[in-house]
């Protein structure tokens, strides 16, 4: 399978901006039918705090947005989106869209990034959420998640053999998102693959560096910091093979072979 990573500057607080740019990437990009295209977090407005702008009813313009790629394309596309919570604040999610326009994951960020204030406007999610493409049990995530290795061995344990981070992830902490990517590669011998924007908004300069790591912590596509579309291909064979070559999933108690127990959290 071919993942698609999709490294955009976006347009603070622009949706209509940034889905014509994010189209114009992609399509670029010309991915084949079959493809797993993957953009950042809040790749529509920015890792904006301002729910006036940025929350969307479920089924708003983004997930049209997703649906209008996944169809085109005949691909599974993941990116991020801000829903309306019943309390009034809204929920970060990682949306996975399939070619016939379901949705096939609804993550929602278990971590928001209280330095940020993130914490007062959105939702603390409760859950993973996991699902199969094309053969690979992937599980999304988002940015600060990436620092709680919990998390990412829960997803392990509901069957994922890829880690999806999406991300609005600054310079001034980007070699901690390089190491902790090869890390969650290594402990869970499975693929990472990390998407981030590049460019600037208000508070943050973004380096980019949207990355696939190897289930042996090896960077097998690194975006670097320009605006563009990375690609690596996955195979299930080579989580497969490492999983049973090497037992430490084993030793820890989690079925190597465990069935991608596919949710909608």
């Amino acid at each position: 399978m071919k993942a698609h990573l999709v490294q955009i500057d976006s347009v603070w607080e622009d949706r209509p901006a940034n889905h014509a740019k994010a189209r114009k990437l992609i399509a670029d990009a010309n991915p084949q039918h079959g493809s797993l295209i993957i953009l950042p977090e809040t790749f529509s407005t920015g890792f904006s705090m301002n729910l006036a702008v940025t929350a969307e009813p479920e089924d708003g313009l983004t997930e049209q947005f997703l649906r209008e790629i996944a169809a085109e394309y005949q691909s599974c596309v993941i990116g991020g989106v801000v829903t309306q919570a019943a309390d009034g604040r809204g929920m970060n999610q990682s949306l996975a869209i399939s070619p016939a326009g379901n949705v096939i994951a609804r993550y929602t960020k278990n971590y928001p990034f209280s330095m940020g204030g993130e914490n007062q406007v959105h939702v603390k999610g409760k859950d993973v959420s996991v699902f199969e493409w094309q053969g690979l049990c992937i599980a999304p995530l988002i940015c600060y998640d990436l620092r709680f290795p919990e998390l990412a061995r829960s997803a392990v344990g509901a069957g994922a053999e890829v880690l999806i981070y999406i991300a609005a992830w600054p310079v001034k902490r980007i070699q901690h998102w390089i190491t902790l990517l090869q890390a969650r590669a290594i402990e869970n011998l499975c693929y990472v693959i990390g998407v981030n924007r590049c460019g600037t908004d208000p508070q943050f300069t973004y380096t980019g560096r949207s990355l696939v790591v190897d289930p042996h912590g090896i960077i097998i596509a690194d975006a670097a910091e320009q605006e563009r579309v990375v690609s690596a291909q996955l195979d299930p064979a080579v989580v497969r093979d490492w999983r049973s070559q090497f037992p430490a999933l084993k030793d820890a108690g989690l079925m190597t072979n465990a069935e991608c127990r596919m949710s909608n959290g």
